[in-house]
């Protein structure tokens, strides 16, 4: 399985959406490394660019649920309560990363 962490420099949801990922996977037993990737950074392929900040990808696919970049910039998720966070759910991920797994 791949797990890719897509942010910017300064982004200030990517910390707390980070550690969320990162104890997501540890509780579903994934012990592939999560990949951090750097959206500025001149070796960032094209694709991958254009994504919100923080997106998180696994085996290509948003975990989110978007089939397309929607521009750089920051990123919000819907939580359960239709509220908006730029830390994305707990269950938005587990989701992912369970039919990763299947």
């Amino acid at each position: 399985m791949t797990i890719q962490f897509l942010s910017f420099p300064g982004c200030p949801s990517a910390p707390g959406a980070l550690a969320v990922l990162e104890r997501v996977a540890a509780g579903l037993g994934v012990t592939d490394r999560i990949e951090e990737v750097d959206m500025t950074a001149h070796d960032t392929a094209d694709a991958l660019r254009d994504w919100g900040s923080p997106t998180i990808l696994v085996d290509g696919v948003d975990a989110g649920g978007e089939t397309q970049p929607n521009g750089p910039g920051c990123r919000l998720y819907m939580n359960a309560e239709g509220g908006t966070s730029g830390i994305p759910p707990e269950t938005l991920l587990s989701a992912a990363i369970r039919r990763a797994m299947e």
